[in-house]
């Protein structure tokens, strides 16, 4: 398979990994259990769009099941939510979410964007996939409004 489809994919696999991981540590260092089981919800969500995304790569070239952008954007903010969450604030904790799924939403668009030629199903997924990261985003930022 040509390098870049295997990047495109793998990009979106390591955004769902970045967003299991962030939703995983709120889920663990809020008190809300409203906010607990909607975190461990994305959590479950994000781990499925990783799985179904790497079948469609060859296994000698998709990336760990645990690998994050450590260095990057994403993985800062998430860091943002542990602090907001340890702080109990619940319009912080979701304004953090919500750039955290910007940043997912972004990612989509941008695949969907520039979409080369993918495996076959990959971009009827992919499209599915970011409909659910868009109704994902449009709750967190109702509830954030609501805060």
């Amino acid at each position: 398979m040509e390098t870049q489809k295997i990047d495109t994919l793998n990009s979106l696999i390591i955004i769902n990994n970045d967003r299991a991981e962030g939703y995983a540590k709120a889920a663990e260092e809020t008190k809300d259990a409203e906010l607990k089981a909607l975190f461990l919800k994305f959590t479950l969500q994000s781990k499925t769009f990783s799985e179904e995304l790497r079948k469609f790569v060859p296994k000698s070239e998709e990336p760990e099941r645990d690998e994050t952008k450590n260095a990057g954007k994403l993985f800062r903010v998430w860091m943002d939510i542990k602090a907001a969450v340890t702080g109990n604030d619940r319009k912080a904790i979701l304004s953090s979410c919500e750039f955290g799924e910007d940043a997912a939403k972004k990612q989509y668009k941008d695949v969907l964007d520039d979409v080369k030629e993918l495996p076959a199903g990959a971009l009827e997924v992919i499209s599915k996939q970011n409909g659910e990261i868009q109704k994902s985003h449009d709750l967190i930022k109702s509830m954030r409004d609501a805060a």
